[in-house]
């Protein structure tokens, strides 16, 4: 085999570290690394010719004498198709392979991460090593993602995540040709990538995609593909397998929660095994989820911890109920530990995980979680004023300050839910036939512009 200079220089610095042909990938990798290289040279381990039966074990042409035998011969390429041999440099190989070399892509372990939900069923499909592509929806931030990696953090298995967004295609994910210092080169995509590794795909947000993700049918069928632009088939090796997360079912989003989300094709979602629903976790686990993540910022408060998967489940069910637009995902609660390990203070972590809500959706939560709390002031939004009980007449409007729990209640005594402002409502002659009950609830007369779609 005719060997570049620099080819020929990485093939003398093998024979004179005593390397014999085929060798490891990580003795490759160390040879490179003397040579001020960060990963082994992709003409030989990303070449299939220079690959053994024996995993991780490469041919070094020239290196015993020993080279790789010649490939039957090839249909006539197609004009402009054919790249020329990349050169040896740590740059196409960085580029090429985000494997070349020593690293991995096995997940890290998370020490806060508590088992719970489908991660059973997760860790026994990868470990059968059998070809079951799954398909995992629930609402965002309750973990679908994290119990993939780590079901492959446990399990030593290398995982690839590709995060899919509308404009995902073919060359995205099966790979291309790439112009690199002048030399066009084929660099494998992410599922080719996996494929040939045996490795866990990840495809993220798969329901962001479009009709240009079609390349993955034969794929999905456990059965190869077919790399047009290079013309070579690629087989997945034993242990490939797939996991696909979103947030929808594939059938879009109808109220806008989810917005970019996609109607998929049937034929791909029929491909899948099997659909996993995950659902938030049960309050008991996600105490333990919190418990760790403050223990990892270094302020843990176990009664702080309570309240909050206490807050969380609450809202939840009001979202269930349709009484509310919004969720408390198990992300969200996270990020309030950390801006309580921050701030030192829980109103303030509180308050800054509201921020990204609109006022209504904000005061809402905000005294959702002041019922359970007797740490965190009630005080009363800026420009309220003071309630005048002498104030109302038989057709004045109210708004009450009702916790979730206790809607029924008020809802007995007379009080009416308004839709369009998430605000349970009283009217002046419901408030006279007992202005004691009903002042106990914190009325305030609503402005005019409150007024839409009133109940009474």
């Amino acid at each position: 085999m005719k060997l570049s200079p620099k080819q020929t220089e990485f093939v003398d610095a093998c024979r004179s570290a005593g390397l014999s042909s085929p060798a490891k990938r990580s003795d490759l990798v160390a040879v490179a690394n003397d040579l001020g290289m960060k990963y082994a040279p992709a003409w030989i381990v990303q070449n299939s010719d220079m690959r053994t039966d024996e995993r991780g074990m490469f041919i070094v042409p020239n290196l015993d004498g020993d080279t790789p035998a010649a490939p039957a011969p090839a249909a006539p390429a197609v004009q402009g198709a054919a790249a020329p041999e990349p050169s040896l440099n740590a740059e196409i190989s960085a580029i090429r392979g985000m494997t070349a070399g020593a690293v991995t892509l096995i997940p890290d372990s998370m020490k806060t991460y508590v088992p719970w939900g489908h991660h059973e069923t997760c860790e026994t499909v990868i470990k059968s090593g059998m070809f079951a592509p799954m398909y995992v929806t629930g609402l965002s931030g309750n973990g679908k993602t994290t119990m993939i990696m780590q079901a492959c953090a446990r399990l030593k298995r290398e995982c690839f995540r590709v995060n899919i967004t509308s404009a995902t295609d073919e060359d995205d994910l099966l790979g291309g040709f790439r112009l690199i210092n002048g030399e066009t080169v084929w660099q494998d995509g992410p599922v080719v990538a996996a494929m040939r590794r045996g490795a866990v795909l990840l495809i993220d947000e798969i329901d962001l995609g479009t009709h240009l993700m079609m390349c993955l049918q034969s794929v999905l069928e456990g059965k190869g593909v077919f790399l047009k632009k290079i013309n070579e088939f690629v087989t997945p090796a034993d242990g490939f397998t797939i996991f696909a997360t979103a947030n929808t079912k594939g059938k879009g989003s109808d109220d806008g929660r989810f917005a970019g989300t996609n109607v998929m094709n049937e034929a791909m979602l029929d491909r899948f095994d099997w659909t996993l629903e995950q659902e938030y976790a049960p309050k008991g686990t996600e105490k333990k989820i919190l418990l760790k993540k403050m223990k990892s910022f270094g302020n843990v408060d176990s009664e702080f911890a309570t309240l909050l998967t206490n807050w969380a489940d609450t809202i939840r069910q009001a979202f269930s109920d349709g009484i509310v637009d919004e969720i408390i995902t198990t992300r969200r609660l996270e990020n309030v530990c950390k801006a309580f390990a921050i701030f030192g203070d829980r109103e303030t972590a509180i308050n800054m995980a509201l921020a990204r809500f609109d006022d209504d959706t904000k005061v809402a939560f905000r005294d959702f979680y002041v019922k359970m709390d007797d740490s965190v002031s009630d005080a009363p939004e800026q420009g309220n004023e003071i309630f005048d009980p002498s104030s109302v007449g038989p057709n004045t409007v109210m708004n009450l300050a009702v916790n979730y729990d206790d809607r029924d209640s008020v809802k007995h005594r007379g009080a009416k839910w308004n839709q369009d402002l998430k605000k349970w409502q009283i009217n002046g002659n419901t408030f006279h036939a007992d202005p004691e009950f009903w002042t106990g609830w914190e009325p305030s007369i609503v402005l005019a512009a409150e007024t839409s779609n009133c109940p009474f």
